[in-house]
């Protein structure tokens, strides 16, 4: 089914919209968040995915719908392991908690935009070669290995932030100050304009955001190849994300097994694509160009059961060895 230009429109018209009312809600004016407001419009922003997704299903039907739930809840996954990141660029920059906000939503709508260009291209990548996907799902096993080498002792809170090369090229060109001044992205200095710490804080968690789209893309593509679920499910993952980011934020270091389930879910998706590309092979060194059929097609139910159990089990398996490891110095003493 194509997606009409009007429904395109009017969702990126609400997603703005969205992004809009989150800036005067929570951002205009800076404070820090209490665990109650950040808990209030955690669940708020779940819920309004939810109900988006309710409508999507009765209204695509149930195919599409099971799609755009399995690849919420992956996007999402992806999106709190990517707080603790957040978390240390924060620290590394010594960022005021009242100011923190402004700097997350700026990062965030400059990521989804960057996000929506990488979404256009995969699509028109697919549409114009059905190998593509053979490149998708190594690049994601590649992924998932380096997930687990990274994360089998979990997130470490004295973690170093070292910024990426397009945020030190940035750095380098643009006259900055080590000041804050409020909540302002940039301030005047002796006649000259200088960008502050947060301007710096903005750029890079734009910029790294753009680095996890790198699997996060291919992962949802794995799920479904309708570009207006991909960029939905995208979407809604990084609203509310704002919020998260102050809900979780000391229980992000107890997640340490969310790495390796995430890893596993990569690779997981990246198999699926693999056999998907098999499906409609018509690379000529691959079973002479022709479809294999060694594997079945992996359906979407299935697809969401591993994710969910999945994630269910990590959180579960985490939290139970967090209490352990901090029980062992009270039994030590």
């Amino acid at each position: 089914m194509h997606v009409p230009v009007w429904v395109w429109l009017a969702t990126v018209a609400g997603i703005a919209a969205l992004f809009v009312f989150d800036f005067y809600a929570h951002v205009r004016k800076p404070h820090d968040p209490t665990f109650r407001e950040a808990a209030w419009w955690s669940v708020f922003f779940v819920a309004l995915a939810a109900v988006f997704g309710g409508g999507l299903w009765w209204v695509w039907g149930a195919q599409h719908g099971a799609e755009y739930f399995a690849g919420f809840i992956t996007e999402k996954s992806l999106s709190v392991d990517n707080l603790f990141v957040f978390l240390i660029i924060m620290t590394k920059f010594a960022v005021p908690r009242a100011y923190q906000q402004k700097a997350l939503l700026i990062g965030i709508v400059i990521a989804l935009i960057l996000r929506g260009i990488f979404i256009a291209v995969g699509a028109a990548a697919i549409a114009q070669f059905s190998w593509i996907f053979y490149l998708f799902g190594l690049f994601l096993l590649y992924t998932a290995i380096q997930l687990v080498r990274e994360g089998t002792g979990g997130h470490d809170e004295n973690e170093e932030y070292e910024p990426n090369a397009m945020v030190r090229w940035i750095q380098k060109r643009l006259p900055a100050t080590d000041e804050f001044d409020q909540d302002r992205l940039f301030t005047v200095k002796n006649g000259k304009r200088l960008a502050t710490p947060l301007m710096m804080v903005v750029v890079a968690l734009g910029m790294t955001d753009v680095l996890f789209a790198l699997d996060s893309i291919p992962a949802i593509y794995g799920l479904t190849k309708e570009p207006y679920i991909v960029f939905t499910t995208n979407a809604f993952a990084l609203l509310g994300l704002l919020q998260l980011y102050f809900l979780l934020g000391g229980l992000l270091a107890r997640l340490v097994y969310l790495s390796l389930g995430l890893s596993f879910i990569l690779a997981f998706i990246g198999v699926k694509l693999i056999v998907e590309a098999m499906h409609t092979n018509n690379l000529p060194f691959i079973n002479g160009g022709e479809p294999l059929h060694l594997v079945p097609e992996i359906p979407i139910w299935l697809s969401m059961t591993i994710i969910l159990g999945t994630l269910v089990i990590t959180t579960v398996a985490s939290l139970i060895k967090s209490r352990n490891l901090s029980r062992e110095p009270s039994r030590q003493h």
